[in-house]
C-alpha cells in the first residue's frame, strides 16, 4: 500500500510541473500514465488513488491561493481532491477488465474536470490539464473542442490501452485544428496602447491607497504622445477605485481621464470600482471618449471567490478566518461580455473570467473582433497564477481565432495573437507602456458555435454507456 501511495503522489507531481510557471507539458502524459497503470494493476476500488494523485497535482500548482486566503486554498484543494478521488472510485466500480478500467478513468476524470467549471463557488477552473497543454501540440484542438476537449484528449492519450489508435485519432484532429478554424481577417487592424503602472506584488486593496494605483498609471500614460495612428488606450482592472467616494463620473479621476483622452484624441478603456451600497461594490470596464462621454460599460459577472466576495462569510468569521481582507462583496454584473471600442467590438473578460471559455465566447457570438482581458494580479505572491492566466488567454485566443490583449497593473500584460503566440509580455512589477497593432478577425470556430455543452454531453453519454455495460456484465454474471 505504501508503494502504491508513493506512485500516486509521484504521478501527481509530474502533472503539477506540467503546469505554468514550470510548463514541462510532456510530463503530464507521464504522470497520468503512471497513475493509471498503478490504479489498474492494483485494482484499487477506494477513492485513495485519485485523491493522492490530485493532491500532489493541485497543492503545488495552486499554491498562490494560500497567500490570498489560506482557508479558501484548503477548501478548494480538498474539494478538488475529493472529486478526483470519487472519479477513481467510480472508474474502478465500472470496470469489467483492465481495458474498460482505463476507459472509465478517462471518462470519470474528464467529468471531474468538467465539474470544476461550475463547482465550488461558481467554478474554479485553475491548474486544469488544458492549461498545462497550452504550449504543446494538443493546444491545436482548442478551436475544435475547447479546454474540455484538450483535457479529455490528454487523459485519453495517457491512459488508453490502444495507444497507436489514440495517436492517430488525436493526431488527425490536431492537424485539422492547425489548418482550419473557420475565422478570417476583416482586413482591419487596431493600434492599441496598454498601460501597466507597476508596483509591488502581494498587496491587498484594504492595505493600499487607491489613488496611488491611479497615479502610477496616469504617470505612465503621460509619456504617450499624440499619434494619429493610435486607436485606443487600455488600462487594467481596478486601476480606478472610487469606492467610499461615490460614482466615477463625479470624481476627479473621471476629469483627469477625460483630459488625457482629449490630449491623445482616442478613447480610454479603463477598469473602475464604485460603491454599490453599504456592503457591495461594482467592478466594471468602461469606455471614456475624448468628449467625456461614457459609451460602454461591462460589469464583471464571474467574481473571484475569497478575492471579490467571501463565500461562507458567517462560518469563516466564526472560525476566526481573516474575512476582513474582503470587507465588502462585489456585485455580479448581468450584461453580456463586450464593449464597442474604436468602431469595432471587443469581447471583454475581466481578470478571472478569462479562465471560463463561455464568458469570452459570449462576446464573440455578439460580433467581437478581438478580446480584452483587463486583470489585477497585484494581490498574488509569486507568478503561478499570472503564468496560468497567460496560458488561459492563449487558450481563449485559439478557441476563438481572435487576438487577446491582457493588461495588468503589476504584470503580466501581453498581446497574444490568434495563433496563441505571446508578444510583448511585460515583467512583474515594472512600469511599462506597450503599443502594438493587432489584427481584427471575424467568423466563428467550431468550438465557438458549439460551446461547452456538446462536449459535456459527449462525456456524460460515454459515462452512461460504461455504466450500462457494467450493469449488463453484472446480470450475465448473476445468471
Amino acid at each position: 500500500m505504501r508503494r502504491s501511495s508513493f506512485l500516486y503522489v509521484f504521478a501527481g507531481l509530474f502533472v503539477a510541473v506540467s503546469m505554468p510557471p514550470w510548463g514541462w507539458w510532456p510530463l503530464a502524459f507521464v504522470g497520468i500514465a503512471i497513475y493509471g497503470s498503478a490504479a489498474v494493476k492494483r485494482r484499487d476500488k477506494s477513492f485513495l488513488p485519485g485523491f493522492l494523485f490530485s493532491s500532489a497535482w493541485f497543492l503545488p500548482s495552486m499554491a498562490w491561493m494560500w497567500f490570498l486566503t489560506a482557508p479558501g486554498y484548503i477548501a478548494a484543494i480538498l474539494i478538488f481532491c475529493v472529486m478526483h478521488g470519487i472519479a477513481s472510485y467510480i472508474a474502478a466500480k465500472l470496470a469489467t477488465n483492465d481495458n474498460s478500467h482505463r476507459s472509465a478513468l478517462v471518462i470519470c476524470h474528464s467529468l471531474a474536470e468538467v465539474m470544476r467549471l461550475s463547482f465550488p463557488f461558481g467554478g474554479v477552473p485553475l491548474a486544469t490539464l488544458a492549461i498545462g497543454q497550452v504550449s504543446g501540440p494538443l493546444a491545436a484542438l482548442a478551436p475544435l473542442m475547447g479546454g474540455i476537449g484538450i483535457s479529455t484528449a490528454t487523459l485519453y492519450l495517457a491512459l488508453t490501452h490502444h495507444r497507436f489508435r489514440a495517436i492517430c485519432i488525436i493526431g488527425l484532429l490536431v492537424f485539422v485544428g492547425n489548418m482550419w478554424n473557420n475565422t478570417q481577417s476583416t482586413g482591419r487592424t487596431l493600434n492599441l496602447s496598454i498601460v501597466q503602472g507597476g508596483g509591488e506584488q502581494g498587496t491587498h486593496a484594504v492595505d493600499t491607497n487607491p489613488r496611488d494605483v491611479f497615479d502610477v498609471h496616469m504617470a505612465a500614460t503621460k509619456r504617450l504622445q499624440p499619434n494619429s495612428q493610435r486607436d485606443a488606450v487600455i488600462w487594467p482592472e481596478n486601476a480606478i477605485s472610487i469606492t467610499n467616494k461615490g460614482l466615477f463620473i463625479d470624481s476627479s479621476e473621471y476629469a483627469e481621464i477625460t483630459q488625457e483622452a482629449q490630449r491623445l484624441n482616442v478613447p480610454f478603456v479603463v477598469g473602475i470600482t464604485e460603491d454599490a451600497g453599504e456592503d457591495q461594490f461594482t467592478n466594471a470596464q468602461i469606455v471614456v471618449n475624448p468628449d467625456g462621454s461614457i459609451t460602454g460599460r461591462y460589469d464583471k459577472v464571474r467574481r473571484v471567490p475569497f478575492g471579490e466576495y467571501m463565500p461562507l462569510r458567517p462560518v469563516l468569521k466564526a472560525l476566526g478566518a481573516p474575512t476582513d481582507l474582503v470587507p465588502r462583496d462585489a456585485r455580479a454584473g448581468t450584461s453580456r461580455g463586450w464593449l464597442d471600442v474604436a468602431d469595432t467590438r471587443a469581447s471583454v473578460a475581466i481578470s478571472w473570467e478569462v479562465f471560463f471559455g463561455g464568458r469570452v465566447n459570449e462576446g464573440i457570438a455578439d460580433g467581437a473582433t478581438f478580446i480584452i482581458n483587463p486583470t489585477n494580479g497585484s494581490s498574488y505572491t509569486w507568478t503561478i497564477l499570472q503564468t496560468q492566466q497567460i496560458a488561459a488567454s492563449r487558450l481563449r485566443a485559439l478557441e476563438q481565432g481572435r487576438d487577446v490583449v491582457q493588461i495588468s497593473p503589476t504584470g503580466f500584460s501581453a498581446f497574444i495573437d490568434s495563433f496563441g503566440v505571446v508578444h510583448e509580455r511585460t515583467s512583474i512589477s515594472e512600469q511599462r507602456v506597450v503599443e502594438r497593432v493587432i489584427q481584427l478577425r471575424s467568423g466563428r470556430t467550431l468550438y465557438s458555435r458549439m460551446g461547452n455543452a456538446v462536449y459535456i454531453w459527449a462525456v456524460l453519454i460515454s459515462f452512461a454507456w460504461l455504466a450500462r455495460r457494467r450493469a449488463r456484465a453484472n446480470r450475465i454474471g448473476a445468471s
